[in-house]
């Protein structure tokens, strides 16, 4: 198994940091964020007690159970037997049917979620990427794993159909668990460290004219590069669409001290 070295870290924020969620897959995605936001009482319920995210468990959830809390964390079985598929016979202790939290619990404890504590943006999607194997990176390494980044413009098509058969053309019709934590980001569900730049900024203010004002209701010329600067700085995740309204100008005021001209919210002059 490969390890998290500081080029694949690299690699794993930068693909964060540019990843979009592709136009057709956005309503879906809006409301897998919702759903798991809804829940998060219940998943930090689990993860606080082990030291995992909630967040981190929400997206589990989704890819594995389609949030249904009928189900096994582990693999989508049903929680009133034991699991069937791998792996099989989970949890070992108790009795069916089993609650939720019981199933989640043996599930993040059995894949050393419990044990991991790098929750860092590069640290999940490693874990991730992990759990899910490393035969895209090997054998499809032009394929970057829809597990992580289906619906998102870093996958077109490519997926291993069943395990060992690969098909060069089959699409991923799951949404990417990067692309769901993007949007979780993106609606300030959670912080993670990211890496700055200056050039973004200073392309902003090129097209702008140097006047970058607070406009929600419009896509502003240099506003996705402002957004984009922003996105570079712990803690922020805006969406990248060139509107330049609440988030964008309290990620702003995070940066620079000050509200984009314009806000309401700024001080008078």
């Amino acid at each position: 198994m490969p390890k998290l070295t500081e080029a694949l870290r690299a690699e794993y924020q930068t693909l964060f940091d540019t990843c979009q969620i592709r136009p057709e897959r956005q309503g879906e995605i809006n409301a897998t964020a919702e759903r798991i936001i809804g829940a998060a009482a219940r998943y930090r319920g689990v993860g606080d007690p082990l030291g995992v995210p909630w967040y981190v468990i929400g997206v589990i959830h989704s890819l594995e159970a389609g949030l249904s809390f009928e189900r096994h964390l582990h693999n989508g079985d049903p929680l009133t037997a034991r699991t069937v598929q791998v792996p099989g016979g989970r949890p070992v202790a108790g009795a069916p049917p089993f609650t939720w939290e019981q199933s989640a619990t043996d599930a993040l404890v059995l894949d050393k979620y419990s044990a991991w504590s790098d929750w860092s943006v590069p640290g999940i999607l490693f874990k991730w990427e992990s759990y899910n194997g490393w035969g895209y990176r090997s054998y499809h390494p032009d394929v970057k794993t829809p597990y992580l980044w289906s619906y998102t413009n870093h996958y077109t098509r490519g997926k291993y159909t069943a395990d060992g058969l690969w098909s060069q053309t089959t699409v991923s019709k799951q949404a990417g668990a990067a692309a769901i934590l993007r949007r979780l980001a993106e609606r300030g569900a959670m912080s993670a460290p990211a890496f700055g730049s200056d050039a973004k900024l200073a392309a902003a203010l090129q097209k702008s004219g140097g006047a970058l004002r607070f406009r929600p209701g419009a896509v502003t010329p240099g506003g996705v590069e402002l957004q984009q600067f922003l996105n570079r700085f712990p803690g922020i995740f805006l969406r990248e669409d060139g509107r330049l309204g609440e988030r964008t100008s309290e990620a702003y005021r995070h940066v620079f001290g000050h509200y984009l001209e314009g806000d309401p919210r700024a001080a008078p002059a």
